[in-house]
């Protein structure tokens, strides 16, 4: 299973994550955001990475040449579209794409047909939020959709329930913020450590 942590915004953060065992780092390109990092400060960050951790540009209705630019900028790896891009979006970009769906008791995985993706991010729907929540969903909904293909488990993961998190959805990826945080755009380096020491457990088991 990979994990992503999102929401980096220096470089503190960013290596303490990697070194941990982060297989990706989320950038947050969303000036609404209070995560929100400018492209050039997180091409910083990420020229500063080690080898093989992914950086994550994440973005909401962007235009096609607004995110090219962004990719150009910061050379990030891959790119999570978060707001409400259509299908076709996936397909026109240099770098890997996915799309995130905000989920609550009414969401119809039926609608990941649509998106030809690699991967699909399921975080929680909270009226007026991107993301960042803080909130979980509930994850049989996301066992449902593994079906149409992997699942990065997204929305109020922290230390205390990533185990729980992982054994029922068995997802692809699981997507950390706001649960291994001191306040937003600050990650609380004990619970990032707390974080990876969890499944590394649950990986020895």
């Amino acid at each position: 299973m990979k994990v992503k942590i999102c929401g980096i915004t220096n470089v503190d953060d960013a290596l303490s994550a990697a070194d941990l065992g982060a297989d990706a780092l989320g950038f947050i390109f969303v000036t609404s955001s209070p995560r929100y990092i400018t492209p050039s400060a997180a091409r910083k960050i990420i020229q500063a990475l080690p080898p093989f951790v992914v950086p994550v540009g994440v973005v909401a209705d962007m235009t096609y040449h607004e995110i090219l630019e962004v990719i150009n900028q910061t050379r990030i790896g891959c790119v999570q579209l978060h707001g409400e891009e259509m299908p076709e979006r996936l397909i026109q970009y240099p770098t890997p794409v996915y799309k995130s769906f905000r989920v609550d008791s009414g969401f119809d995985p039926e609608i990941l047909r649509r998106y030809k993706g690699s991967a699909y991010l399921l975080d929680t729907k909270i009226s007026g939020e991107l993301g960042g929540t803080g909130q979980t969903f509930d994850w049989e909904i996301a066992v449902k959709a593994k079906k149409y293909g992997r699942i990065i488990l997204a929305g109020g993961l922290t230390p205390g329930n990533i185990i729980e998190a992982a054994r029922i959805v068995q997802p692809y990826a699981v997507d950390v913020n706001s649960g291994v945080e001191e306040r937003p755009g600050k990650k609380d380096h004990a619970k990032l450590k707390m974080l990876f020491e969890r499944l590394k457990q649950m990986n020895n088991v």
